[in-house]
């Protein structure tokens, strides 16, 4: 190593690789993980005019690892100096317009806004023996023991994952819906039994990420032989609040309930709820938080994809190792490097949605009668009630009415035909009947059939005329709906010539099909006892096209307005990290180039490394200042400070001074050992 080469074997090395070229692979693969280190070593073999053969590419891969813990050896010893290595440092200082709060700052109504999802595209192909025996179970692995373990506070490891897991049919992403997530049944493409099969080519068969909404990653679980059960993000949500304590809002596709945590749905994904959950958790009418989509994670996800050849048959250890260099490369290089573009995107785009809101409203409040903004919010209370009334049949109700109707089937397949091929089929029809009735008694233990006579048959019929009722109306009530939908998105500016026409089509469609709808619902509102009301076309307040247009005009303002109170707060969050963390690296640095000047150099390129994109966001700050509605300043903070250690201060007893001593004596030795391996490392000139 003294001559700036890591070598292949640890005796008798009879190859190595120069750091250089390690260090030129590392960055080139960061920026495109498709390109394989056979690629990269039949290149050198070409510059070097070398035959290439198989074997040099499981040397550089060796030597690559090798110089992989090297560095991850420096930036160990590199955090203790910095105080950087206590619990969830990282998490805690993961991003700096999310985490670096000021003293004088207002309080949010989130403490953290992030997003979570899973993602199956980085599988890995399971090892297993040619000849092992399929019983049904999931395979086991069989990759060759390493001693090589990934040393992250970035992943969660499996153990930890696993305390989370929940037992068989009280899974709350189970494909029925129930009363705790009512919209569970709508969510299959990553469940058990879609991915059942999977398991036994895969042992990995993909990863649950939590990243800010940023797009900062915050944390990684691998997703192990299943499908994106509920353990993942209750695991995420658990760590989450860990760190962070309560306050904390995460966007999830399916939804979570968890005890002082809001959870919410992304704009695109939360269309795929019901509507009264849209109501309650979509991001455009949730207060506090700004214009966030909460679809951060299809973004990460995007761009990680690209792993997926680098991973699918590589070890587990060079899989987890791989998906951490991408996303703390993507962390610095993608997400911090563009932190202030994302603010000026953002700031420009509420500053417009205000501006053509009070072009619109006014218009449309004008129109509508409407003098007191409280009307938007009273819409949406009476929409949320009209939607809580509709619930569902209870199950005994439910087999009761099957039952009546299987019943009535059967006495039909009595009647005498009047030919021998009509006759065969009542006689099959018979057949099939009288087996459904049987088995709906078995369910209902009745032991007799039910006639007209008894009550029972007359109570289930005045059932059954509800239900088509219920059936009728919510029948008619998704086409009203529907309608409504097509005539917003007819109306909607971008919406082109040819689109138009196709919707003007369906609509003429649709309203055919209402006008069936609402006389069939008049029929059976007719039969029921008491009989209901009938119907005529009339619309509610909110259930209007130009009101649902001015109501989410409005809530899309007000969103629009906590955006720049959001961003405001950031804004001077990110400058005034920039200026402590420039001073804090300065500072260690003076202090360390006399008692160490290795890594004081390690500390300077560190700072080098950091401050490299300070130039770029303060022109992109000053940009934000001067856009014309700029409401904000870029004053430097104070950030706050942080809370003292739960454990009590003890003096020193004379046997801790003296184990201190001994502890100090180690890491000096180690610290010197070190030194040439780090010069020569960094500096091999």
């Amino acid at each position: 190593m003294r001559q700036g080469v890591v070598p292949c074997s640890p005796i008798h090395p009879m190859a190595a690789v120069t750091f250089g070229a390690l260090e030129l692979f590392r960055i080139a693969r960061l920026h495109c993980p498709h390109f394989s280190i056979q690629a990269f070593v039949k290149t050198l073999c070409d510059l070097q005019g070398f035959v290439f053969q198989r074997y040099i590419s499981r040397q550089f891969s060796i030597a690559f690892d090798l110089y992989l813990q090297i560095r991850a050896r420096m930036d160990s010893i590199m955090s203790q100096v910095l105080q950087w290595d206590s619990d969830d440092w990282r998490l805690k200082h993961a991003c700096a317009a999310c985490t670096y709060k000021l003293t004088d700052e207002p309080e949010l109504r989130f403490k953290l806004l992030y997003a979570m999802d899973g993602n199956d595209s980085l599988k890995r192909v399971i090892q297993r023996l040619p000849d092992e025996i399929e019983d049904g179970r999931p395979p086991l692995s069989h990759d060759l023991p390493t001693g090589q373990v990934l040393t992250s506070s970035r992943y969660l490891s499996r153990e930890f994952v696993n305390r989370f897991a929940v037992a068989g049919s009280t899974d709350p992403f189970s494909d029925e819906d129930s009363d705790a997530n009512p919209c569970a049944g709508r969510w299959k493409n990553m469940h058990d039994a879609k991915t059942r099969k999977a398991w036994g080519v895969y042992d990995e068969t993909g990863i649950f990420i939590a990243v800010c909404h940023h797009g900062t990653c915050l944390l990684i679980a691998d997703m192990v032989q299943s499908g994106e059960c509920a353990k993942y993000p209750l695991a995420v949500v658990s760590k989450l609040m860990t760190a962070f304590g309560d306050g904390l809002g995460g966007g999830y596709d399916i939804g979570l309930q968890v005890l002082n945590h809001t959870c919410l749905v992304g704009a695109f994904h939360g269309h795929a709820h019901r509507h009264l959950c849209q109501l309650s958790h979509l991001t455009l009418y949730v207060e506090g938080l700004g214009l966030e989509d909460l679809e951060t994670c299809e973004r990460t996800f995007s761009k990680s994809n690209a792993l997926a050849s680098t991973v699918r048959y590589a070890t587990a250890f060079h899989r987890q190792q791989a998906i951490n260099a991408y996303f703390e490369h993507n962390d610095h290089f993608e997400v911090y490097a563009n932190l202030t573009n994302f603010l000026f995107d953002n700031y420009k785009q509420a500053l417009t949605i205000i501006h053509d809101s009070k072009t619109i409203l006014p218009s449309l409040k004008r129109d509508l009668s409407i003098d007191d903004d409280n009307i938007f919010y009273k819409w949406l209370e009476e929409e949320k009630e009209y939607l809580e009334g509709l619930s569902r049949e209870p199950p005994e109700e439910t087999l009761h009415m099957e039952y009546w109707q299987r019943l009535g089937k059967f006495e039909a397949s009595r009647v005498t035909r009047r030919n021998e091929t009509i006759h065969r089929h009542a006689q099959e029809n018979y057949d099939k009947d009288l087996l459904v009735v049987q088995e709906l008694e078995r369910k209902l233990n009745i032991s007799r059939h039910w006639v007209p006579e008894d009550k029972e048959w007359q109570n289930t019929a005045r059932l059954v005329a509800n239900r088509e009722y219920c059936h009728a109306l919510d029948n008619l009530e998704s086409l009203v709906v529907a309608q409504l939908f097509e005539l917003t998105k007819m109306n909607r500016a971008g919406t082109g010539y040819k689109l138009r026409k196709h919707i003007a089509k369906a609509l003429q469609t649709r309203s055919a099909a209402i006008k069936v709808a609402l006389d069939r619902y008049n029929k059976c509102a007719l039969a029921v006892r008491p009989p209901r009301q009938t119907l005529r076309w009339e619309e509610r307040p909110w259930a209007h096209p130009t009101a649902r247009f001015a109501l989410d005009t409005f809530f899309k303002m007000r969103r629009a307005e906590e955006e720049i109170a959001c961003l405001n707060i950031e804004i001077r969050r990110v400058i005034t990290y920039m200026r402590d963390e420039e001073c804090f690296l300065r500072t260690c640095e003076k202090k360390i180039s006399n008692i160490h000047p290795a890594l004081a150099h390690q500390v300077s390129r560190h700072h080098n490394f950091h401050s490299q994109f300070n130039g770029s966001h303060l022109k992109r700050l000053h940009d934000i200042a001067t856009l014309p509605g700029f409401s904000g300043n870029l004053h430097l903070g104070e950030t706050r400070p942080q809370p003292p250690s739960s454990q009590p201060l003890h003096g020193d007893t004379h046997q801790d001074l003296e184990e201190e001593e001994d502890v100090e004596c180690e890491v000096e030795e180690a610290s010197h050992a070190l030194q040439d391996v780090m010069e020569v490392s960094f500096d091999p000139e």
